[in-house]
């Protein structure tokens, strides 16, 4: 490790003790059965058809061994064996101040990432809108919300504060919220244009966007390796780190002449955070994002603190059934990364930004054989990021969200179609 990681991974440490006073206490050990098989997916004609592959070959963003399918670890001695529990088809677990990962499985593989997409999203047009800005909600605004999709309760006609937008996106999934926020940036073909900038700039080269909220749409993807580089980017800023890190909030509702704005309580779809679905807390919990779509199944990132360190795990698609999978298997990969800490070799790195890497490592034509489809068939970092991720877990623990509020969601005022981020 060179001198300047070495001192970066001291700073960060002395920066992060503080978060562990306020944190929950993880769940008991939870007892993992053998999981149930998966029945055979069908042709249509009777016979099994077989469940679908990752590509032989794959990006090699971060480091040769995560273009390689299958499980990447380097255990040294004495190193924990991974959860023998996990399903997912593929997953990753770096460290967010140094960028090491420390294994990944099938890293790159470019399956649809249903509403971790939304992180992208608030990456790129967080910062260009200042969060005090009131905006009227029109009805061409929501007119183009997929149906079924996730919603917080967005109302034509009203006036709601982009602060109020951020929280309704981040806290409840809401299409309706992500599409009025794209209307203020410029509309919906610019802000996926924007996207799709801002995603190759942080060199996450898997991802290729199609509608900002992540719904299910045809060669939409993106990979657990770009989800966690697109994770960490947006943990450097300060309005990211406050808003995926909140628990609960109240929204604006309806109005009544002659009286003041009702509001009501939205409670973040993060069950990490929340304790929702009979899931404890994780200790450490920061965020980031999950989703669930009929294409993409559930996926998530996740960010948590112990020990002087920050962990980023994504985990997309497990098949082992229930909404909790998702959830649990993040929870043993942040635990086994936890325990692994000093005792794996890396098997890659999160690379920088374009803007602060001078190898850059190609467009997304350079870097992939085959092209998108939904189907997924076909160490970076530095001062800054670990110094922006560290001040923000301080940020969140000062506003008390990991012992705040948490009571389970409410029921969805959305619909129950392909966008399930609400179930309860």
């Amino acid at each position: 490790m060179s001198a300047k990681k070495t001192a970066l991974t001291v700073l960060s440490a002395a920066l992060l003790v503080p978060v562990m006073l306020t944190a929950p206490a993880h769940a008991l050990p939870r007892a993992h059965p053998a999981p149930a098989p998966t029945p055979k997916p069908r042709d249509g004609k009777g016979g099994a058809k077989q469940a679908p592959a990752p590509p032989v070959s794959m990006s090699a963003v971060g480091g040769t061994r995560l273009g390689q399918p299958g499980t990447q670890v380097n255990l040294l001695p004495g190193a924990p064996a991974l959860p023998e529990s996990l399903t997912g088809r593929s997953w990753i677990v770096a460290d967010a101040g140094s960028g090491e990962v420390l294994a990944a499985h099938n890293a790159h593989w470019r399956l649809p990432p249903a509403s971790t997409m939304k992180m992208l999203f608030a990456d790129t047009v967080l910062p260009t809108l200042p969060k005090d800005q009131v905006h009227k909600v029109t009805e061409e605004e929501m007119s183009d919300v997929g149906q079924g999709s996730s919603l917080v309760g967005v109302k034509e006609d009203y006036e709601y504060s982009v602060h109020d937008l951020w929280l309704g996106v981040f806290l409840r999934s809401g299409n309706d919220a992500v599409h009025v926020l794209s209307a203020m940036n410029g509309g919906i073909e610019k802000t996926v244009k924007d996207m799709q900038a801002h995603a190759e700039e942080l060199q996450a080269l898997d991802t290729h966007v199609v509608s900002p909220d992540g719904y299910d749409a045809p060669e939409q993807v993106s990979s657990a390796y770009d989800l966690t580089l697109i994770a960490r980017s947006g943990l450097q800023k300060q309005d990211f780190k406050e808003y995926c890190g909140t628990v609960s909030a109240q929204f604006p509702g309806s109005q009544e002449a002659g009286k003041a704005r009702d509001s009501f309580e939205i409670q973040n779809t993060n069950r990490l955070m929340t304790g929702a679905g009979g899931l404890a807390p994780y200790k450490g919990i920061a965020g980031v994002k999950n989703g669930n779509t009929t294409m993409a199944g559930s996926t998530f990132t996740g960010a948590a603190q112990r020990d002087g360190r920050t962990l980023l795990v994504t985990v997309m698609n497990p098949n082992s059934g229930g909404l909790n999978s998702v959830y649990e298997e993040t929870a043993d990969l942040l635990d086994w990364g936890f325990a692994a800490a000093g005792k794996v070799k890396p098997v890659g790195e999160l690379v920088s930004p374009k803007s602060e890497d001078g190898t850059s490592h190609g467009s997304p034509a350079q870097s992939h054989e085959n092209t998108p489809s939904a189907s997924g068939q076909g160490a970076g970092g530095g001062v800054g990021t670990a110094l922006g991720i560290a001040g923000g877990a301080l940020a969140v623990a000062a506003g008390g969200v990991f012992a705040a509020n948490r009571r389970r969601p409410r029921r969805p005022r959305g619909g129950r179609g392909p966008d399930t981020d609400l179930l309860p």
